[in-house]
């Protein structure tokens, strides 16, 4: 299967051709995953959280479960500062995915139970990060991701 270039770094994303189908190497989970389109976007956003914005891998949730209106959803990935409590919300998209508002409402729903400071939303070709000023719900489009420590500063839930 024939991935499409992304407007990420790589990092070694590591592809494994088997007769069941292309795997990707998933680095927080340790395990090789199904490779498909979003999970192309995922494994190149997960390495860059870890690679370039500097979050432990051992404070990254991947495919975290939520439930939302009595539905069991899955967050593509959450990351938590050194508390536990979660700091930024990622939804990937596929590339051929129009980042549109569903995408955006989506993050938002998830959000309801996360109350993260920071949403990443992204297609791997497009990106869009946003800090999200809690209980008003003020949104403040950033012009890149914030590094680790950054993400971390932010007020938690509890004292916004």
């Amino acid at each position: 299967m024939t991935m499409t270039a992304l407007n990420l770094p790589d990092h070694g994303v590591e592809i494994r051709h088997e007769p069941q189908g292309d795997h990707v190497f998933d680095p927080v989970r340790r395990r090789w995953v199904a490779l498909t389109p979003e999970e192309w976007v995922r494994q190149h956003v997960l390495n860059y959280l870890m690679h370039e914005l500097e979050c432990p891998a051992s404070l990254i949730a991947v495919e975290r479960s939520l439930e939302v209106n009595r539905l069991v959803k899955r967050a593509d990935a959450v990351v938590h500062d050194r508390q536990g409590a979660p700091v930024l919300l990622v939804e990937c998209k596929a590339p051929s995915i129009k980042l549109d508002q569903r995408a955006f409402e989506q993050a938002a729903r998830y959000n309801t139970v996360f109350k993260v400071p920071y949403l990443l939303i992204t297609n791997g070709l497009a990106h869009f990060c946003c800090r999200i000023g809690l209980p008003v719900g003020t949104i403040e489009f950033l012009p890149a991701v914030p590094k680790y420590d950054v993400l971390c500063a932010a007020p938690s839930a509890e004292t916004r």
